[in-house]
C-alpha cells in the first residue's frame, strides 16, 4: 500500500467480530489474487451454448438504402443473424423512456458504432468473421461531432436544458467591483473496465428466461429485457455475482448486450451469449460526457465572490441515455464547496453524432466542479491572492446567510473550511510552494507547481425514487447466515460491507456470513449501484432485515428463559440471556424448534429528501462528503511531459464502515480522476470514427503515473450527522474529484513562465500537447508585457 495508506494497528484485519467499522479483508480477495473469482465469460457454457457478435454502422450520420446479410448468414457455423424485424417486442432500450434509442438500427444511422444486425453462431470466432461480410449502403450526411459544431447547427438538445438560481445574476455582477468572463473545455472519458460488456441467457420453459450479466442496474437489465421479448417481469431474472469493474458504464450499457443474448436465446431455444471485443465496446458504448463551460464572475478585492453566471454544455452524443440527470448534477456541483451571493447556472445537454454518453463515475458533478475551481484560480490570479486563501475566503459557512446552494437546498454541515485547513498544515502547503517558487526562479526547463483544492459532493441519487433498496437475510439452523441485497460489487467492497453489518448486529464472525448473486428473483425492484449509495441504500436495509429477525430472537430468548428482552445480549461468545450464556447455533435452532421464523426481508428509503426540476429547487442530497487533496508536480516545458511528485489527500468517509477498502477507494478514484485530467483523450476524426478505441490508443494511467508520495487519510472522530448505516458516508464517487488538484498544480507550475500573473486557463485534458500550447500561450503574453512596459528615465 503506497505511503500513508497503511492500515492503523487498531484496525487491522482479523478484528473479533461485532465491531462496524474495521478493516475487514474483501470478501472476494482470495479469490481474485487466485484468478479462481468468477465474472461472465468464466461460468460454465450450458451445452449448445450460441455465441454473439455485433455488426456495427460505420458512418456516423446517415440513412441504410440496403442491408445485403446473405453472405453473413452462409457463413460457416452461422445459425441466425438478428436485425430489428426479429425483435417481437419494443425494439427500444431508452433508460429513461424517451423511445430515441433502438436496440437495433434498420433505417436512420446515428454515430458510426451502431447496432445494425447482430450473428448467432456456434462460436465467437464464427460469429465475428461473419459480421465482417455485410455489404450495407447508406446515404450519408454531415455529421455534428462536438460541442461547437453542435451550437452551430441549432443546438438541437436530448434533454431539457435545467436553470436553478438564486438572487439577481444581472445586478450582482454589475454592482461587484471587478468582473471576469472565461471558458473552460473538459473531455470525456472511456470507462476502460477490465471486464468487457458481457452477458450469458438460458431459456426455460413457458418463456421464462435467466440471464447473468455484467451490470450495475439488474432490475433495469430485467425491465428492458422485457420489453423487447415482450414478456412480464415475472418471467425474466437477472442475477450479477461481481462485475470486473463498471464505473458508471455498465448502469445502462449493459442492457443491449443482455437484451440481444436474450433475444437469441429466446429465438433460438438455446442458451446464448455476448462478450463485446475490446475494440467493439469502445466503439459502441457511452462514455463520460465532455463539457465546455462558459462563465461571467463579479467578486472583489478580497476574493470573495458576489455573482456568477455560468452556462455548462455538454456532448451527449446520439440518444438521451442518462445525459438529462448528469447534466443536472452538474448544476448541482458548480458550486463546489463555495458560496455565491448571486447565481445564475444553465445546462446544455447538446445532441451529437457520437457515442451516447453514460453515467461516470461522479456522474457529472466532477465538470461542474470543474468550472468552480477554474471561477476560483481565475480570481486568485486577477487578485494576486494564493488560489488557496481564495477557496478558503469563500466556503459554505453552515449557520449563517452563506449556507444556501443555488438549489436553495442549506448546507448544514460544512467542514470544507476544517479539512483544507488542516491539510494545508499537515502537508506545509505554503512552505512547499515558496520552495517551487524558489526552484522555478533558477530552473530554466523543469517547473514546480503545487495545488490543494477540495470536494463537497452529495449523496443520493437526484432521481428521487431510485433512493430506496432491498434485502432478504436467511439464518439456517446450523448458525450460518445468507445474505442477499440489491446492491451490485464491482471491485468496490459493498458485498464485504455487507458481511460486516450482519457481523456487528449478531455478533458473529466473517467466516458465518455469506452474500449471495444480487438476483432480481430473491430482491426485486431494485435501484442501479450508483450515485456512491450502494452501502448507504443497500447496508440499512440489510440492517432492517437483521434487526427484524434478532428483534424474534430477542423475545424468544427471553420468553423462554424468563429474562426481560434488555438482559439478551449478542457477544462474540454467543448469545446472552440473563446469566447464562447460549452459543448462537443452538439459541437458532431452539427458535427453530419453536416454529419461529430465521428469514425476512428488509427495506430502507432515504429520508429528508425531495427534488422539483421545474423550479429547480429542493434538497436533492441526504447530506454532502468533503475532502481535499495537495498535489505536487513537475512539468517539462521542453515535451510538455508531467510527474505526479507528491500528492496528499484527507477525506471525510464520516465512520468509516472499512477503512482499508475506502483508502483503496480514495486512492483508485483519484488516479482515476487524475487521468481523466491529464492523460485521457478521446479522438474522432472528421468522418466520427473513434480513432482512440483501444488500449494501443486510450491511455489510462499506469503504474509510473502513480504519485513518487502519496500518503491518504481518512477524518478522524468524524461521524456522519445524519442517521446512515453506522454514520458512515458514501467513499465511491467524492475523491475522484481531488483529480482536480493535479490539474491545478500543473496549471501553477505553467503560470511561472509569465511570473504567476496571468491566469494559464489550462483545459483538460492536460495532455503534453496541451501543455506545450499553454505554455506557448503564456510566454507570448509574457513577451507582450515586456514589450510594452515603459523604458527606463
Amino acid at each position: 500500500m503506497p505511503e500513508g495508506g497503511a492500515i492503523p494497528k487498531d484496525e487491522t484485519i482479523g478484528q473479533p467480530p461485532g465491531r462496524a467499522s474495521h478493516s475487514l479483508r474483501h470478501e472476494s480477495a482470495e479469490l481474485h489474487v487466485a484468478g479462481a473469482a468468477a465474472y461472465i465469460d468464466d461460468l460454465p457454457e450450458p451445452k449448445g451454448v450460441l455465441h454473439l457478435a455485433p455488426g456495427l454502422s460505420t458512418v456516423a450520420r446517415g440513412r441504410i438504402l440496403s442491408m445485403d446479410l446473405d453472405a453473413v448468414r452462409a457463413a460457416p457455423g452461422v445459425v441466425r443473424v438478428l436485425t430489428a424485424a426479429d425483435i417481437p417486442g419494443e425494439n427500444d432500450v431508452s433508460p429513461v423512456g424517451k423511445h430515441d434509442e433502438p436496440l437495433l438500427t434498420s433505417d436512420d444511422v446515428s454515430f458510426c458504432g451502431q447496432l445494425l444486425f447482430v450473428v448467432v453462431a456456434e462460436t465467437r470466432a464464427q460469429a465475428r468473421s461473419a459480421a465482417m461480410l455485410a455489404k450495407i449502403d447508406y446515404e450519408r450526411e454531415p455529421p455534428v461531432l462536438d460541442i461547437a459544431q453542435a451550437k452551430a447547427a441549432g443546438g438541437d438538445l436530448v434533454w431539457r436544458s435545467l436553470t436553478m438560481r438564486r438572487g439577481d445574476v444581472e445586478k450582482g455582477l454589475n454592482d461587484a467591483p471587478r468582473r471576469l468572463t472565461g471558458e473552460m473545455a473538459m473531455g470525456g472519458q472511456e470507462h476502460f473496465y477490465l471486464e468487457g460488456q458481457a452477458a450469458m441467457a438460458i431459456p426455460g420453459e413457458d418463456g421464462e428466461m435467466r440471464v447473468w450479466s455484467s451490470t450495475q442496474h439488474p432490475t433495469e437489465t430485467q425491465v428492458m429485457i422485457t420489453h423487447v421479448l415482450n414478456l412480464p417481469s415475472a418471467l425474466v431474472t437477472v442475477e450479477v455475482r461481481r462485475m470486473g469493474g463498471g464505473f458508471g458504464g455498465k448502469e445502462t450499457q449493459a442492457n443491449a448486450v443482455a437484451c440481444l443474448a436474450a433475444l437469441a436465446a429466446s429465438l433460438t431455444g438455446r442458451p446464448a451469449k455476448m462478450r463485446l471485443d475490446r475494440d467493439d465496446d469502445m466503439m459502441s458504448t457511452g462514455k463520460r460526457h465532455d463539457f465546455h463551460i462558459e462563465y461571467d464572475v463579479g467578486f472583489g478585492d478580497d476574493g470573495r465572490i458576489r455573482a456568477v453566471d455560468m452556462t455548462l454544455a455538454a456532448r451527449c452524443g446520439w440518444s438521451a441515455d442518462l445525459s438529462g440527470p448528469v447534466t443536472d448534477r452538474a448544476l448541482f456541483h458548480a458550486d463546489n464547496a463555495y458560496y455565491y451571493p448571486d447565481v445564475r447556472l444553465r445546462s446544455l445537454p447538446l445532441r451529437t453524432n457520437t457515442q451516447s454518453n453514460t453515467a461516470y463515475r461522479g456522474f457529472g458533478g466532477p465538470q461542474g466542479i470543474g468550472g468552480a475551481e477554474r471561477v476560483i484560480e481565475e480570481i486568485a490570479y486577477a487578485t494576486g491572492l494564493d488560489p488557496l486563501e481564495v477557496r478558503l475566503r469563500n466556503v459554505y459557512e453552515s449557520g449563517t446567510p452563506r449556507d444556501v446552494t443555488p438549489y436553495h437546498m442549506q448546507v448544514e454541515d460544512s467542514i470544507a473550511a476544517d479539512i483544507m485547513k488542516a491539510l494545508a498544515k499537515d502537508c506545509d502547503y505554503f512552505g512547499r510552494k515558496q520552495e517551487a517558487r524558489r526552484f522555478n526562479a533558477d530552473s530554466r526547463f523543469i517547473r514546480r507547481g503545487l495545488a490543494l483544492t477540495p470536494v463537497k459532493f452529495g449523496i443520493a441519487f437526484t432521481a428521487t425514487h431510485y433512493n430506496q433498496a432491498g434485502a432478504l437475510v436467511h439464518i439456517y439452523t446450523d448458525g450460518s447466515v445468507q445474505v442477499n441485497h440489491g446492491g451490485c460489487e464491482m471491485g468496490q467492497g459493498l458485498h464485504t460491507k455487507m458481511t460486516q453489518v450482519v457481523m456487528r448486529e449478531l455478533a458473529l464472525d466473517a467466516s458465518r456470513v455469506r452474500i449471495t448473486a444480487t438476483n432480481t428473483g430473491k430482491v426485486p425492484n431494485t435501484s442501479a449501484t450508483a450515485a456512491s449509495s450502494g452501502a448507504d441504500l443497500n447496508g440499512m436495509a440489510v440492517l432492517d432485515a437483521v434487526t427484524r429477525i434478532k428483534a424474534r430472537l430477542v423475545g424468544f430468548a427471553a420468553e423462554k428463559w424468563k429474562v426481560a428482552e434488555d438482559a439478551v445480549t449478542f457477544g462474540a461468545n454467543g448469545v446472552s440471556v440473563g446469566d447464562r450464556t447460549i452459543p448462537f447455533p443452538e439459541l437458532v435452532k431452539a427458535a427453530y424448534f419453536a416454529r419461529v421464523s430465521l428469514s425476512s426481508s428488509g427495506f430502507y428509503k432515504t429520508p429528508k429528501i425531495h427534488w422539483d426540476q421545474d423550479t429547480g429547487r429542493g434538497r436533492p442530497f441526504l447530506y454532502f462528503a468533503y475532502g481535499a487533496a495537495c498535489s505536487e508536480v513537475a512539468v517539462d516545458l521542453l515535451t510538455g511531459e508531467m510527474r505526479i511528485e507528491r500528492v496528499d489527500i484527507l477525506h471525510d468517509a464520516g465512520r468509516s464502515l472499512n477503512p482499508a477498502i475506502d483508502i483503496g477507494q480514495v486512492e483508485g478514484a483519484f488516479v482515476q480522476g487524475a487521468g481523466w485530467l491529464t492523460t485521457e483523450e478521446l479522438v474522432w476524426d472528421s468522418s466520427g470514427r473513434l480513432r482512440t478505441h483501444a488500449p494501443s490508443t486510450y491511455k489510462i494511467p499506469g503504474c509510473s503515473d502513480r504519485p513518487r508520495v502519496f500518503s491518504v487519510r481518512l477524518l478522524d472522530e468524524a461521524p456522519n450527522r445524519e442517521e446512515t448505516i453506522f454514520r458512515s458516508k458514501a467513499v465511491g464517487e467524492p475523491p475522484f474529484v481531488h483529480g482536480f488538484s493535479v490539474l491545478h498544480a500543473i496549471s501553477d507550475a505553467l503560470a511561472s513562465i509569465d511570473d504567476y500573473r496571468t491566469c494559464p486557463r489550462l483545459d483538460a485534458p492536460a495532455t503534453p500537447e496541451t501543455i506545450l500550447r499553454c505554455a506557448a500561450r503564456l510566454r507570448e503574453a509574457a513577451g507582450s508585457r515586456v514589450a510594452s512596459a515603459p523604458a527606463d528615465g
